[in-house]
């Protein structure tokens, strides 16, 4: 029970997907093969993964079972990867949900569940046209690969440079190497092991998190800049440009292609280029992301808006105390030039020591030192 309560609700519903829906295809998958036996009756060639077309995304037969557009995300054909896909969606999804919201977050699963498999299918249809018309099988599309690319862009996003220490420090890696990591090891697996699926889904992955994070999601506003009380529309920073999602060695080729791909949607209307001011804004939360650190991020949303109005408080407290010190400093300095004002005495003239020891004090005690993870 405290297990469940401990989920947020957009992270609960993507888990208890994943398991129901992989457990209903592995009991299908089971049913077909003992219908139809260990080989095919016409060839005689083994069947290693029948196809479910209602659970899992066939290009060829989407277009009767549009929903698998969806739940084919959240499919997984063993157990390992099941368990895998569920680690991530139970660390991740906790991560993010509490730093963004349930709604936020929902918006982001649907979008990077449902856009890369679009996307598999156009680029299946397309490679359909060019041979012709004739296919080597039947493609069956399924797996969470997609959610783990776009989570990794969002960490990256958010705590860039966060290190990761594994194997009892043997390995230590900062959070914004992670995308580049995990393209290369798909990519390299699609070509060697002809997990080709799995490396376009990584790819398509990356590709709608960070374009959906870059230009349309909803931040939560750090710096205090918005004015609809809507938080920040995009993330204009310059360290989460496209280029920076790879190793610095890599960077100027992947501008160079990426900014005339910009160009080439600013022409056709389909991007808005980002204004000085949006990007010094985005920069600005950048900085606040950092101050902010891991932990308060990780933190259950109660503690972390304890955190977060804890540093609102001391922030008022502060501009308080200088505004204190500032007027008691311009009465002291008023009172000693007025012509005829009466001399002090020694009490009177210790005043202003201990006033300004007094907001020298408060500054101290409410100044915050942020914690950089």
């Amino acid at each position: 029970m405290a297990l469940r309560v401990n989920i947020p609700p957009a992270t609960r519903v993507c888990l208890i997907s994943l398991l129901t829906l992989s457990l209903l295809y592995n009991i299908a998958r089971w049913r077909q093969l003992d219908i139809t036996g260990k080989t095919s009756t016409s060839t005689g060639t083994p069947i290693i993964s029948p196809i479910i077309p209602y659970l899992t995304l066939v290009p060829s037969q989407f277009i009767f079972y549009p929903w698998t557009l969806l739940t084919a995300t959240f499919v997984e054909q063993n157990i390992f990867t099941v368990l895998l896909n569920a680690s991530t969606l139970f660390y991740g999804g906790k991560y993010l949900e509490r730093a963004w919201g349930s709604r936020e977050f929902a918006k982001f699963i649907i979008a990077i569940a449902v856009i890369p498999n679009v996307a598999m299918v156009l680029l299946h249809l397309m490679w359909i046209t060019i041979r012709g018309g004739s296919s080597s099988g039947v493609t069956q599309i399924c797996g969470g690969i997609s959610i783990q690319a776009s989570f990794l862009v969002a960490f990256k996003q958010l705590v860039p440079e966060h290190t990761v220490t594994i194997f009892k420090g043997l390995v230590k890696m900062r959070v914004k190497h992670f995308p580049a990591v995990f393209l290369l090891l798909n990519t390299l697996s699609g070509v060697i092991l002809g997990t080709h699926v799995a490396a376009l889904l990584s790819w398509f992955g990356l590709l709608t998190s960070w374009t959906y994070l870059r230009f349309f999601k909803r931040q939560p506003d750090l710096t205090g800049t918005s004015t609809d009380g809507l938080g920040i529309k995009g993330d204009a920073s310059e360290t989460f440009a496209f280029a920076c999602l790879f190793p610095d060695i890599m960077q100027p080729p992947v501008a160079f292609i990426s900014d005339i791909v910009y160009s080439a949607l600013v022409s056709l209307k389909i991007c808005t280029p980002f204004s000085a001011e949006e990007i010094a804004s985005g920069n600005q939360q950048a900085l606040a992301r950092g101050e902010a650190g891991l932990p308060s991020l990780l933190g259950n949303h109660r503690g972390g808006s304890r955190t977060m109005a804890k540093r609102e408080e001391a922030e008022r407290r502060r501009a308080v105390a200088l505004k204190a010190l500032d007027q008691r400093l311009q009465a002291a300095v008023a009172g000693r030039t007025q012509p005829g004002a009466p001399q002090p005495g020694n009490s009177q003239t210790q005043t202003p020591t201990p006033a300004v020891a007094a907001g020298q004090s408060m500054l101290g005690e409410t100044s915050y030192t942020p914690d950089h993870a």
